[in-house]
């Protein structure tokens, strides 16, 4: 299911096909031959156009009534919000909606100038997909009547990635622009789920591929470099510009990993700088727009923090088995270099009431999971995983040390774990079902007013081209 890109970006491959259905351009791979269906992909002069469509049904135990804009619409895992039954239709249950272009162009033996930009939608109500967007349009409402509202990286941009560079075999390949981080591309890669929102902690939360902030899955103007030495060893390294503000928002990371036997392994190490954590705003916070000047449709509350995350992951392939595990620790600090209210989020909105104060403690959180998957038989594969999450006691005075519900800043914990099957008819087409089963104890439950639990039944089909 992870296929190497040969129109992209070298060893990482963004084709994470059925990871992340990222880079569908896998199908410009297929040449006609013994064994090989004919080469169908819609490629012109070296461009391939390409796209998925994933909707399906989803009943969820505790939740809220699903948003248009969302990119996954519903939230899949227990919510503040989660207070009664839902069903509907859902998006991108698998691997986000999308359509994109992908080129590669020979400059000369070894190099190639390559470039993607692809855009995010929900095909059940047609919006570009817009986390933002989800939270804006429940400003001023209470978790008794709003609807699922979750920050996102995803943001109402024309465009979720647009990077253009050159590729080498030899020397690896070095690209510019909007682009998954190296941290992203490896729990995508080790994930038992391959990113899918619906069945996996990972998908579901995009606060662990951020490195603590679900905007930063991606990053803007960020210049990535990654080269592989024969197929068995690589490395990646990445820097996020932001002009002439110093350190305010900025980022780098650095990954090294090793392929060998059936076995892969990659530490990721990220440093990013007043990451944010965008939330609807309150009913007070609305009520104090006009004297600010902001406006409730385009403004949103936000947290800022400097965030330190080191990842260790692990697969290993022994037919028809695939086993998955991974570690990462993510510490939330006081940001260096605060940022004020009236900053311009991703997307274009706008932080109008701003906190660079929450972690005079630091935060620190733990993801573990593991998983396997099983190949039955061609095109069809069962996966099994299990994620946790513990988060320590970060408060002060009668919070210090607590591990109750009576505060977020408690020690508490996460666990979710899911079952579910993938049948492929074809490069084209697929059908899936499973559920994820999540709950959350102590601090991480503080302010679950209705539940605490969520089991999403899902059942959907995806087609790509």
């Amino acid at each position: 299911m992870i296929y190497r890109q040969k129109t992209g970006l070298g060893w990482r491959g963004l084709a994470l096909f059925g990871a992340m259905v990222a880079s569908i351009p896998a199908f410009a791979q297929q040449k006609s031959g013994p064994g090989l269906p004919p080469d169908d992909s819609l490629t012109w002069h070296g461009i391939t156009l390409y796209g998925v469509i994933d909707l399906g049904l989803q009943y969820d135990t505790h939740g809220a009534p699903f948003s248009d804009y969302r990119p996954a619409a519903s939230a899949n895992i227990v919510q503040k919000n989660s207070r009664q039954s839902v069903f509907g239709v859902t998006p991108s249950n698998m691997g986000q909606s999308r359509v994109g272009l992908q080129g590669n162009e020979p400059l000369s033996d070894d190099w190639s100038a390559v470039f993607q930009v692809e855009t995010f939608f929900n095909p059940q109500s047609g919006q570009i997909a817009d986390g933002l967007k989800s939270l804006t349009v429940n400003n001023g409402r209470t978790p008794a009547n709003s609807t699922t509202n979750l920050d996102s990286s995803a943001a109402g941009q024309a465009f979720q990635t647009a990077y253009v560079g050159l590729k080498s075999k030899l020397f690896g390949t070095l690209t510019f622009g909007r682009q998954l981080t190296l941290l992203t591309e490896g729990e995508i890669k080790y994930d038992p789920n391959y990113d899918a929102s619906s069945f996996g902690l990972i998908g579901a939360s995009g606060t662990y591929q951020g490195g603590g902030s679900t905007e930063d899955k991606r990053l803007d103007q960020i210049l990535k470099y990654v080269v592989s030495f024969n197929d068995l060893a690589h490395v990646g390294a990445l820097y996020k510009f932001n002009g002439s503000n110093g350190a305010a928002n900025t980022a780098y990371q650095a990954d090294i990993g090793a392929e060998w036997a059936g076995a892969s392994v990659d530490a990721v190490y990220s440093k990013i700088n007043d990451a944010i954590s965008a939330s609807a705003l309150t009913a007070t916070q609305v009520g104090l727009l006009p004297t600010l000047g902001y406006s409730v449709s385009n403004s949103v509350s936000a947290t800022i923090s400097d965030n330190t995350a080191f990842s260790v992951m692990a697969l290993y392939t022994i037919a028809p088995f695939k086993f998955f595990a991974g570690y990462e620790h993510i510490k939330y600090a006081n940001p260096a270099t605060p940022l004020g209210a009236g900053f311009t989020d991703i997307g274009g909105y706008n932080l109008a009431f701003v906190t660079n104060d929450a972690y005079n403690n630091d935060k620190i959180l733990q993801l573990y999971w593991t998983g396997v998957r099983y190949t039955v038989i061609p095109g069809l594969d069962l996966t099994a995983a299990y994620y946790g999450v513990h988060q320590n006691a970060y408060g002060s005075g009668k919070f210090a040390g607590c591990s109750t519900t009576a505060n977020s800043t408690c020690s508490g914990n996460l666990e979710a774990f899911s079952f579910d099957a993938d049948y492929r008819f074809n490069v084209h087409f697929d059908l899936y079902a499973g559920a994820l089963y999540s709950g959350v104890h102590d601090g991480l439950a503080s302010g679950y007013a209705f539940n605490t639990t969520n089991i999403n039944p899902t059942i959907g089909v995806r087609y790509k081209f």
